[in-house]
C-alpha cells in the first residue's frame, strides 16, 4: 500500500498537473508523499530494512535480505538485481518528488 502511494501519488502529481487538478496540490498530501519516499530512500542508503519488510517476514518465518519492493519485482517481473540498483531508484524517486515539488508547489486553499 505505502509502495503504491508512493509510486502513485507522484505520477498523479504530473497528471493533476496537466489535467489542472487542485487536489494534488494539497500541502498533506504533497509533504506526506515526499516523506514517504525520504524515509524508502534513507532506509535503502543506510543499509536498514524498512520495519514493515521485517515485520512480513517474521510473520512468514524468516529474514531475508531483499527488500519488499525487490521481492515484489521478482515475484511480479521474474526480475532480479543487486540491492543497490533499488537503492539507486528510490533515491531517484525522491529526487523526482523534490523537483516535482519545486515545479507544481502545494498550495492552501485562499479562506
Amino acid at each position: 500500500m505505502i509502495a503504491g502511494f508512493i509510486v502513485a501519488g507522484l505520477i498523479a502529481v504530473w497528471i493533476g498537473a496537466t489535467l489542472g487538478w487542485t487536489w494534488i496540490r494539497n500541502p498533506w498530501f504533497r509533504y506526506l508523499h515526499l516523506g514517504a519516499i525520504a524515509v524508502v530512500a534513507a532506509e535503502a542508503l543506510l543499509g536498514i530494512a524498512c520495519p514493515l519488510t521485517v515485520w512480513e517476514d517474521l510473520l512468514r518465518g524468516g529474514i531475508r535480505a531483499e527488500s519488499f519492493v525487490a521481492r515484489w519485482l521478482q515475484h511480479l517481473l521474474y526480475y532480479r538485481a543487486p540491492e543497490w540498483v533499488f537503492t539507486a531508484a528510490y533515491v531517484a524517486w525522491t529526487l523526482a518528488t523534490l523537483v516535482t515539488l519545486r515545479l507544481v508547489p502545494p498550495r492552501r486553499r485562499a479562506g
